[in-house]
């Protein structure tokens, strides 16, 4: 496993908030990050899975405070208490992962709404609603740093994924503007752009139980392991975007050169195949 330690960065964090920590991206976050934190904050909806990973981050690191908050992202009101329990146990994170996210992959017209609506709550309505209430804090204490996971799906026009390619556009693009209000108070911002990588996410975005991830080359998959370890590092070398994996970034270097009308014929084209 490729972590870093404070001694290697340089920077050791008073306390971290990973959001979907109990699986995926977000564990590993938790796992990379513990070593150089006081205190780390554990998110997710699920407590059972995130308690599992407290102990274990308690034998792998044992100076580090663990705290897991259970939380639903897709409630405001459960979001509002989040930020009130950190306060109430005087938790001020001074680097917010917000790594949860999820996804629907499918025609736009069959979609069932309350998940569309749960996507659009958890990509963009709760990553935004977090770095409103934490932001504050960091520009009073003087340091801070955001990590916001989007995809590399945010750099295309995407059918039967074009809801969440959709959020994740707004995710880079929010990041980008983030970081240029906050670079007069020294705060970094990061937007990660992972391509495929092995989770349960794609077992959750499919509407297809016959299948268990989406359709992708397998030469593109990155560990989340790399994913993590890049981004960090990334976020230490003061990097506005990461496309982890040679491969992938060579791909998000050539999407950006070619014209919309060749981006449309060429989603048009590998439909169903991503």
């Amino acid at each position: 496993m490729n972590s870093f330690t404070s001694q290697q960065t340089g920077r050791k964090y008073r306390c971290a908030l990973v959001t979907g920590a109990s699986s995926g991206l977000g564990e590993e976050y938790a796992r990379q990050l513990a070593p150089s934190c006081d205190a780390l904050v554990l998110v997710a909806r699920r407590g059972d899975l995130l308690e599992k990973l407290a102990a274990e981050l308690s034998v792998t690191s044992p100076d580090t405070e663990v705290r897991c908050l259970t939380s639903d992202l897709t409630v405001e009101a459960e979001r509002t208490v989040l930020v009130e329990r950190c306060e109430e146990l005087a938790l001020k994170p001074d680097l917010l992962v917000n790594n949860a996210g999820m996804g629907d992959y499918g025609d736009f017209a069959n979609a069932d709404w309350s998940k569309l609506d749960s996507m659009l709550q958890v990509n963009i309505t709760a990553l935004t609603h977090l770095c409103h209430s934490f932001l504050p804090g960091m520009i009073a204490r003087g340091e801070g740093a955001i990590v916001n996971v989007s995809s590399l799906a945010s750099k295309l026009p995407m059918p039967d994924f074009a809801v969440y390619a959709a959020t994740k556009a707004y995710v880079s693009s929010f990041s980008e503007a983030l970081r240029l209000e906050l670079r007069e108070f020294n705060i970094p911002v990061l937007a990660v752009c992972p391509g495929p990588v092995h989770t349960n996410f794609g077992k959750v975005a499919m509407r297809d139980i016959q299948r268990e991830s989406l359709p992708s080359r397998e030469g593109f998959y990155v560990t989340a392991e790399k994913v993590v370890s890049d981004s960090i590092r990334a976020l230490h070398a003061d990097q506005a975007r990461i496309y982890p994996g040679w491969k992938v970034a060579l791909l998000a270097a050539g999407i950006s050169l070619l014209p919309m009308a060749v981006l449309r014929a060429v989603v048009t084209n590998r439909r169903g195949k991503l």
